[in-house]
C-alpha cells in the first residue's frame, strides 16, 4: 500500500487546490470524495504540480484538449490526470 500524507498536509493541499473555475472544483472535489482514506505521496506530488497551472490550463488538461507536455509530462501528474479523467467525475 503506497504510503498517504498526513492529515495536516491532506487539510493543506485540499485548501491549494480550491480553483476560480467550478469546473475545476468539481472535479478536484470528486477526487478527494473517491480516497476517503487519504491520498498517496505521488497523488500529492500530482496535484501540487497541476495546482501551478492557471484554471483555463487546468480545465484543457482535465477535459483532454491538451496533453501534458514537458515538466508537466511526469508519472505523478499522469496517475492524477488519469483518476480526475475518469467518466465518473466528468460527468458533471
Amino acid at each position: 500500500m503506497p504510503e498517504l500524507i498526513g492529515e495536516r498536509e491532506l487539510s493543506k493541499l485540499r485548501w491549494r487546490c480550491r480553483r476560480g473555475l467550478l469546473e475545476n472544483d468539481l472535479l478536484i472535489a470528486r477526487f478527494f470524495e473517491h480516497h476517503p482514506d487519504g491520498i498517496s505521496l505521488t497523488q500529492a506530488e500530482g496535484l501540487t504540480i497541476l495546482m501551478d497551472l492557471a484554471d483555463n490550463d487546468l480545465l484543457d488538461l482535465l477535459l483532454r484538449r491538451k496533453e501534458p507536455s514537458g515538466d508537466l509530462d511526469c508519472p505523478a501528474v499522469q496517475q492524477v490526470l488519469g483518476e480526475l479523467r475518469t467518466p465518473e467525475s466528468l460527468t458533471l
